[in-house]
């Protein structure tokens, strides 16, 4: 008999199980167990018709639900990491990460309209190394809200992540001041940001710029945490609330403003960004919704 290491959900995408017999694509959901069609969960944007699971998505995907047909432009496309201190092994991660997941980088950014209303975009891919704050990272999304602020654009953010990248060590620690420095500059511009929390959203992501939007909302079910349930409860010994750090536990406790399901997400957000941007007085830019 052999035996296999089970496959690290933080490094990797869980592949769709392939049915023999019919030789369609078929995927598990996780919550509710039902075998779904992979075609028809791609036309319900990704979501379980059963139990609401929201999966993973990757920037790419995200990108086309929620901004205007071809108004994305990316921004710092080129910047990748390097192994700035040599640790064992990590070259090869980097090499493997952008091969599976067809990006240079956990995360996406650039500008689009949504709803017609111009706004900077940045989106966390889970794909890729599961959305490990590494220094690039943190430079992509510090310049993000650089430019934005100086643009005069609100921000619009997806983060999926599963904490700062132990491979860079206090590299990766260093990014938490310096986005949180960023959102704050951007935001005594007056200007708007937008945060909407999946899953997971856990460590220096949550410890920093997925935490200080000025509207933070989640997806159904999202685990948003800083350290895990399991670490917590190993550390105090003692039993959690069940559904602690989920996303409904988080808005029962107010550190969510809404739980917003991904059919209404692109509309919701455009109503946003209306609004704020009506009430300084500034116009729209076409684009269709």
């Amino acid at each position: 008999m052999i035996f296999k290491n089970p496959k690290n959900i933080l490094e990797g995408q869980l592949k769709p199980v392939t049915a023999e017999i019919t030789q369609a694509v078929s995927i598990t959901c996780p919550k509710c167990k039902k075998e779904l069609d992979a075609d028809d969960l791609d036309d319900n944007r990704r979501v379980c018709p059963y139990c609401r699971y929201h999966f993973k998505l990757n920037p790419r995907q995200r990108l086309r639900m929620i901004c205007d047909d071809s108004t994305f432009t990316e921004i710092d496309a080129g910047l990748a990491s390097k192994n700035l201190l040599n640790f064992p092994g990590y070259s090869g991660k980097l090499s493997h990460a952008e091969l599976e997941s067809g990006e240079c980088e956990a995360v996406t950014c650039g500008t689009a309209a949504i709803g017609g209303v111009r706004a900077a975009v940045f989106v966390m891919n889970p794909y890729f190394m599961m959305g490990s704050m590494g220094s690039i990272v943190g430079e992509k999304i510090t310049r993000l809200f650089e430019f934005a602020a100086a643009q005069r654009l609100p921000v619009v953010g997806f983060t999926v992540s599963g904490g700062a990248r132990m491979q860079e060590g206090i590299i990766s620690l260093m990014q938490m001041a310096k986005t949180s420095g960023a959102v704050k500059r951007h935001g005594d511009r007056g200007l708007l940001y937008i945060c909407v929390l999946t899953d997971p959203t856990t460590g220096g992501v949550t410890a920093s710029f997925a935490m200080e939007a000025d509207i933070t909302l989640a997806e159904p079910f999202a685990l948003v945490a800083f350290a895990g349930p399991r670490v917590i409860e190993q550390t105090i010994r003692k039993k959690l609330p069940e559904g602690f750090q989920s996303a409904e536990f988080l808005l029962e406790k107010g550190f969510v403003d809404e739980i917003i399901d991904r059919k209404r997400q692109k509309k919701h957000i455009a109503e946003l960004l209306r609004l704020h941007a009506n009430s300084r007085g500034n116009g729209s830019e076409g684009g269709k919704q």
